[in-house]
C-alpha cells in the first residue's frame, strides 16, 4: 500500500496541469536545491533568485511535456547548476568553462526525451539474469534537440565540470545512463545521496521494502550493465568466460570447482580485479561517480550540507521547510556553508551527541570529486587564499552573515594548528578533573590562541582550569561573564587506544557545556605533532578518496589544514556532550611520545587541552570508536577441528578429557553448513535486545596458512553466502609456520544484526598444531542503553617464549564506576595450557564463557559459538572489570603460544 504520491506521480500530475502538485514537488526538493545552491554561490547574494529560476524553468519544461517524468532531483541539480553557469557566463555551474559541447549552450524551454533511450520505466523485473538492456552507443556525449537547444540532463548526456572531464566515459556512468529512469531514481537516492529506507519509499511512492527490493534489483541491473560494457571492451580471450561468471561469483552462486578457476585467474590479471572490485563495490562506484557528475566538483560537500541540514524525503527539515518563513529559510541556508567542509578534507569524521539516534550504515571509502576551497567554505576567492580559512559575507549580502568557519582570526599567515607550538601548548592541567582535560581559564594566561584575549581567563598566568564538577576559574564569556545562564564548556582530546608508529589511528575530540546557557558557534582546532597527518586518501586523476562519516555526524564539520584539523559545529546546549573522531596516520619516524592538542573557541573564549597519550612504538591503534547509547559484543567460533573418527575425538570436541588442544590433534577443516560448495564453515549466533540497531562491525579471520584475502559470510535472514575482501591481513610467524589475520569492515553487509551468523572458506591448512578461526566484532546502538564510550582496538601480537608479555593502553576511555564490558578475540590458544593471564588495573579477570579459569582465559572457547564445543585455537571472550585511571590491558602467558587479535571497550559514562 502506497503511503504517499511519488516522484512520478507528482511529475504526471504536473504534466497534466496540477499546480499543486509541482508545489509539493518544490517543497520536497527545496531543502537539497538551496544546499548546492549555496555552494555554487558563495556569495549568497543570488541563491534564492537562482533556486527560484531553477524551479520555474524546471516546471515550464515538465509543463510542456518534457524533462523528468521520474528522476526529478538529479534533473533539477543539474539544471540549477546550468541556471547558475548562466549567471555567471560559463555552462558548467562551477565558475569554470566546460568542454566543447557543453560550452555556451542555453537552458533548454523544452525538452525532448524518448522511452526508448532510457529503458521501460515501470517496475518490471529485469528477468533472471538481471539484465536491463544493451547500452546505446555514443553514451557520454550531450544529447542535443533537433533544433540546437541542449537538454541538460538527458537521457545520454551529463552537465561536466572540466575539472571532471574523462568521467562520464567512465563504465560506471555509462551503464547508469543506460538504465531505466526508476533505476537511477532509486539508486540515486538510495546509493548517492544515502537516503533513508523510508524517504526512498516517499519518493517512490512504495513502501519501504518495495523501495528495498527496487533498489536491489537496481544495484543488480548496475552491475549486469557494467558487465556488458566490460564485456564489449575486452579483447583478451582468456578474460571474456571470467568476466561473463563474475555477477554469480559475486554472490556466491557458483560451483566450488569454477569459483576455484575464477579465483586463479584473478590472481594474476589485474584487470580482471578491477573490474571484480568495481561490481563487488557498485553502490560505492554509483556514488562516487554519479555524484561528481550530477552536482559537480561540490558534490562531497552538498552531502555534508543534506546530512547537517537533516534533509529527507518526509518529516524532519523537509516537512517543515513549506511552514518556515523566508527569513528562516534564509538562516538556514546560510549555515549550509559550514557544513560543506567535511568530506572534501578527506578526513574519517565520526561524530556523536547523546542520544545515538540512528546509526549510519555507511562506512565505506568514495572516491570523489576536490571540492574548491572558495565553494566549500563559502569564501570569496580572495578569502579563500588565507591560510586562516575565515568566511564571512561581504557587504550587500541579504539575509544573515555565513557563520565563520575560523571562529577568531588567528594572526597573519598562520594557521591554527601550524602555530610554532600546537594549540593548547603550555595550557596548565586541570587539577581537579581528568588528565587532558581544561576548563574556561586554563590556557597561557587567560589567553587565547596568538595571544588573543579568551574571555575573563582569571586563573592566573597559566592558571587551573575548572575541575570537571566545579567552578570555572573564569567563565570565559567575555561580557556574559557571572551570568546565571553562561556557557562553561569542558574540552578533552585523547589518542583512542594508541597511535601507534606505521599504523593509522583515531584522535577524538570530546565536549561537554557543564554551565546553564547555549554556546555559541564551537570551533576547534586540533593540533598534531609532527609524523602524525590527516589522511590525503587515494588518487585517481583529479578525483580524491574521502570516507563516508560513520554514527551520527551532530552538525560537525571539519577540514584539514598544514598541521592538524580546524572543525566546526552550531551552538552546544547547557548540559549536552558532543565528540569528534578523526582517523590520522602515523609515520614511521614520528616523535616518541609527542601528543595531539586541541583548543575550543566560541563567543570569545579559548578552552585548551592536551592528550596524555601520544606517539607509542607498540600497542593496538584504534579500528573504529564513537560515543553514544551504545555497547560493544562479539562472537566467532573455529574453522578446523580433529576428525570424528579419530579416538576421544569427539571427548575432546565436548571439552572432556586430556587433549582439548590443537596440539593433540591433526586438525582439519570443519564444514558444518551442509553446503557442498564450501570446504570449512562454522556458526555463531548474536543475542541482543530487539531496539538494537548496527553502527559498526567487523569480520576478522586468522589461520596458520597462507593468506588468501578473502572469506564467505552469511548474514541472518540471508540463504547464500557473500564474498568478503579483506582491506587488511598481517603475517606473524607460529609455531605451526606463518600466520595471518585479515579484517574487512562488513557493517554495510548486515541489516537484522541479531541473529546467526555463517563463515566460510578462509584459507585453511590441514596439520598438527594448526588453528583457523573467525570473530564478528559490532558495536550497536539501543535507545534503551546507557550512555556511554566505544572502541574497537586491533592488533596482531605474538607471545611466546620470546616474548610472554604484552600491554594494549585503552587510552581515550573516561574512567567511571561502573565496569566496562570487553570482548577479547585471541587466537592459537590451547585449553590444557594453563598461566595465561588477562589484568586491568592490576586486577586479574576472570572470563564470562568458557571455564572462567582466571588462570587459562584462552581455552578454546568462543562465544555465541553454534555446534562446537571446544572451538580449537580461537577464543572469543568476554569480561567485565572498571577500567580506572590510564588503563592498560595487560596479557601475559607462562608456556602457551598466543596470537592475540583484538579487543572492543564500552563503558558507562556521563555525557
Amino acid at each position: 500500500m502506497k503511503t504517499s504520491q511519488g516522484d512520478a506521480e507528482l511529475l504526471a500530475a504536473t504534466r497534466s496541469g496540477d499546480v499543486a502538485a509541482y508545489r509539493l514537488l518544490q517543497q520536497r526538493h527545496a531543502p537539497a536545491t538551496y544546499a548546492l545552491a549555496r555552494l555554487l554561490l558563495p556569495g549568497g547574494t543570488e541563491v534564492e533568485d537562482v533556486v527560484e529560476r531553477t524551479f520555474a524553468r524546471v516546471h515550464h519544461v515538465i509543463a510542456r511535456g518534457d524533462g523528468p517524468e521520474q528522476a526529478f532531483r538529479a534533473y533539477l541539480l543539474t539544471v540549477l547548476r546550468r541556471t547558475v553557469g548562466d549567471l555567471s557566463g560559463t555552462a558548467s555551474g562551477s565558475g569554470t568553462a566546460s568542454g566543447p559541447r557543453a560550452t555556451g549552450r542555453p537552458l533548454p524551454e523544452a525538452v525532448e526525451r524518448t522511452d526508448e533511450e532510457t529503458g521501460e520505466t515501470g517496475e518490471a523485473d529485469e528477468g533472471a539474469d538481471g539484465k536491463t538492456g544493451e547500452a546505446d552507443e555514443g553514451e557520454g556525449e550531450i544529447d542535443e534537440r533537433a533544433d540546437g537547444e541542449l537538454d541538460p540532463f538527458g537521457p545520454r548526456a551529463f552537465l561536466v565540470d572540466p575539472s571532471l572531464e574523462g568521467l562520464e566515459r567512465s563504465p560506471v556512468a555509462r551503464a547508469f545512463l543506460s538504465l531505466p529512469e526508476r533505476w537511477q531514481l532509486v539508486l540515486w537516492h538510495a546509493e548517492v545521496e544515502r537516503l533513508r529506507g523510508e524517504d526512498v519509499g516517499l519518493l517512490l511512492g512504495l513502501t519501504v521494502n518495495g523501495a528495498a527490493a527496487l533498489a536491489h534489483r537496481a544495484r543488480e541491473g548496475m552491475r549486469q550493465a557494467c558487465l556488458r560494457i566490460h564485456l564489449a571492451e575486452t579483447s583478451a580471450p582468456e578474460c571474456r568466460p571470467v568476466l561473463t561468471r563474475l555477477g554469480p561469483y559475486t554472490r556466491g552462486g557458483l560451483a566450488r570447482e569454477q569459483a576455484r578457476v575464477i579465483d586463479r585467474h584473478l590472481e594474476g590479471c589485474s584487470g580482471c580485479r578491477a573490474v571484480l572490485a568495481e561490481l563487488t563495490g557498485i553502490g560505492h562506484g554509483v556514488r562516487s561517480v554519479i555524484g561528481p557528475l550530477v552536482a559537480g566538483p561540490a558534490f562531497p560537500a552538498y552531502l555534508t550540507a543534506l546530512a547537517r541540514m537533516g534533509v529527507t524525503a518526509g518529516g524532519g527539515l523537509a516537512a517543515r521547510w513549506r511552514r518556515a518563513p523566508r527569513s528562516v529559510r534564509r538562516a538556514v541556508v546560510a549555515g549550509v556553508t559550514a557544513a560543506a567542509v567535511a568530506v572534501a578534507s578527506a578526513l574519517v569524521l565520526v561524530a556523536a551527541e547523546e542520544p545515538v539516534n540512528r546509526p549510519s550504515t555507511a562506512s565505506e571509502p568514495i572516491v570523489v570529486a576536490p571540492v574548491p576551497d572558495s565553494s566549500a567554505s563559502g569564501e570569496s576567492p580572495e578569502e579563500s587564499s588565507r591560510e586562516s580559512g575565515e568566511s564571512s559575507a561581504g557587504p550587500g549580502t541579504s539575509g544573515p552573515p555565513v557563520p565563520s568557519l575560523s571562529g577568531r582570526p588567528t594572526g597573519p599567515g598562520r594557521e591554527p594548528g601550524d602555530t610554532g607550538a600546537a594549540p593548547g601548548s603550555g595550557a596548565g592541567t586541570n587539577p581537579g578533573g581528568e588528565d587532558g582535560e581544561t576548563g574556561p581559564g586554563s590556557g597561557t594566561g587567560g589567553t587565547g590562541l596568538e595571544g588573543e584575549s579568551g574571555g575573563t581567563g582569571s586563573g592566573g598566568g597559566g592558571g587551573a582550569g575548572a575541575s570537571e564538577g566545579g567552578d570555572p576559574a573564569g567563565t570565559g564569556q567575555g561580557g556574559r561573564t557571572g551570568s546565571p545562564l553562561a556557557p562553561r564548556l569542558v574540552a578533552r582530546i585523547d589518542a583512542l587506544g594508541a597511535l601507534v608508529r606505521s599504523e593509522a589511528g583515531i584522535v577524538v575530540v570530546r565536549l561537554r557545556n557543564a554551565g546553564r546557557g547555549q554556546s555559541e558557534e564551537v570551533v576547534a582546532d586540533v593540533g598534531l605533532p609532527r609524523g602524525v597527518t590527516l589522511p590525503s586518501g587515494s588518487r585517481r586523476g583529479n578525483a580524491v578518496g574521502g570516507v563516508t562519516p560513520v554514527g551520527t555526524v551532530d552538525g560537525w564539520s571539519c577540514r584539514a589544514l598544514t598541521r592538524g584539523a580546524r572543525c566546526v559545529r552550531g551552538p552546544l546546549p547547557a548540559g549536552r556532550a558532543t565528540a569528534v573522531f578523526l582517523r590520522v596516520l602515523v609515520s614511521g619516524d614520528a616523535t616518541y611520545g609527542a601528543s595531539p592538542s586541541v583548543t575550543v573557541s566560541t563567543a570569545g573564549t579559548r578552552v585548551a587541552a592536551r592528550s596524555r597519550g601520544g606517539v607509542r612504538a607498540t600497542g593496538a591503534p584504534a579500528r573504529f570508536a564513537t560515543d553514544g547509547r551504545v555497547a560493544v559484543s562479539a562472537i566467532g567460533n573455529t574453522l578446523v577441528s580433529c576428525a570424528p573418527s579419530e579416538p576421544a575425538c569427539e571427548a575432546a570436541r565436548s571439552r572432556r578429557g586430556g587433549r582439548r588442544d590443537n596440539n593433540s590433534w591433526e586438525m582439519r577443516p570443519l564444514d558444518r553448513d551442509g553446503d557442498p560448495s564450501t570446504g570449512s564453515s562454522s556458526a555463531a549466533r548474536l543475542v541482543l535486545p530487539a531496539a538494537s540497531k548496527v553502527v559498526w562491525a567487523g569480520l576478522y579471520w586468522s589461520a596458520s596458512a597462507p593468506p588468501s584475502g578473502r572469506v564467505k559470510l552469511k548474514v541472518p535472514g540471508e540463504e547464500r553466502y557473500r564474498q568478503v575482501r579483506a582491506t587488511q591481513v598481517v603475517e606473524r610467524e607460529l609455531p605451526a609456520g606463518r600466520g595471518y589475520q585479515a579484517f574487512a569492515d562488513v557493517t554495510r553487509l548486515l541489516g537484522a544484526v541479531r541473529g546467526t551468523y555463517w563463515v566460510a572458506d578462509a584459507s585453511v591448512r590441514s596439520g598438527v598444531a594448526r588453528h583457523a578461526g573467525w570473530s564478528l566484532v559490532v558495536i550497536v546502538a539501543d535507545p534503551r542503553r546507557p550512555y556511554s564510550q566505544a572502541v574497537v582496538v586491533d592488533t596482531a601480537t605474538v607471545l611466546d617464549g620470546g616474548r610472554r608479555s604484552a600491554r594494549i593502553p585503552l587510552g581515550g576511555l573516561t574512567p567511571s564506576g561502573a565496569p566496562a564490558r570487553m570482548a577479547l578475540v585471541t587466537w592459537e590458544g590451547d585449553a590444557g595450557v594453563t598461566g595465561d593471564r588477562v589484568r586491568l588495573g592490576g586486577r586479574t579477570l576472570r572470563p564470562a564463557g568458557g571455564e572462567r579459569d582466571p588462570r587459562n582465559p584462552f581455552d578454546g572457547s568462543a562465544a555465541g559459538a553454534r555446534g562446537t564445543g571446544t572451538t580449537f585455537g580461537t577464543d572469543v571472550d568476554r569480561f567485565r572489570s572498571p577500567l580506572g585511571r590510564d588503563p592498560v590491558l595487560e596479557l601475559s602467558t607462562r608456556q602457551d603460544v598466543l596470537l592475540f587479535g583484538v579487543v572492543a571497550v564500552s563503558v558507562r559514562t556521563t555525557p
